[in-house]
């Protein structure tokens, strides 16, 4: 059995729905492109037969990799998670010591985390740093700009499941 991901019912449903749509929306659009661009003969100059197949080819393996990701999905609710520590799902307010500014996260997996929405990967050097900390503890990670150096100041629950 492979290790499974963590990965927020957010982060979830949005694989499902990317998946549903390409089964049932994309994936049948472009195959009755290529069928129709078959149709037309010389399938060697046939520029829209050949990007077709193209992307059909993209579609089908991202529909396979979509797969993959949710068999080995472990679904977390995230607004049922305790905040005692830093773990998956919960929302740590840090103050950055070198620059004494504050920075939010909210821990989740590589699947569904977005740093422009504020989350970032267990996965991540931040987020394997901030793990298992609680508030008041300080921190220190190395990340390509050289190290830095937090202290959690809060634990919240996430308002996204």
């Amino acid at each position: 059995m492979p290790d499974l991901v963590p990965i927020s019912k957010t982060g979830y449903t949005k694989l499902k729905e990317e998946l549903d749509r390409l089964e049932n929306e994309e994936l049948p659009d472009v195959q009755k492109a290529v069928a129709e661009a078959r149709e037309l003969g010389d399938l060697k100059e046939n520029g829209a037969y050949i990007y077709g197949r193209q992307r059909q080819g993209f579609i089908v393996g991202r529909i396979g990799e979509l797969k993959g990701m949710m068999n080995r999905s472990d679904i977390i609710d995230c607004t049922q998670v305790p905040c005692d520590q830093a773990e998956f799902g919960t929302v740590v307010t840090l103050l950055d010591l070198d620059t004494q500014e504050k920075v939010t996260y909210q821990l989740l997996g590589p699947h569904d985390a977005d740093i422009d929405t504020g989350s970032i990967s267990i996965h991540s050097p931040v987020g394997r740093a901030i793990l298992g900390h609680s508030v008041g503890d300080t921190l220190s990670v190395t990340i390509p700009r050289g190290d830095r150096h937090f202290t959690v100041i809060d634990i919240a629950k996430s308002e996204m499941e």
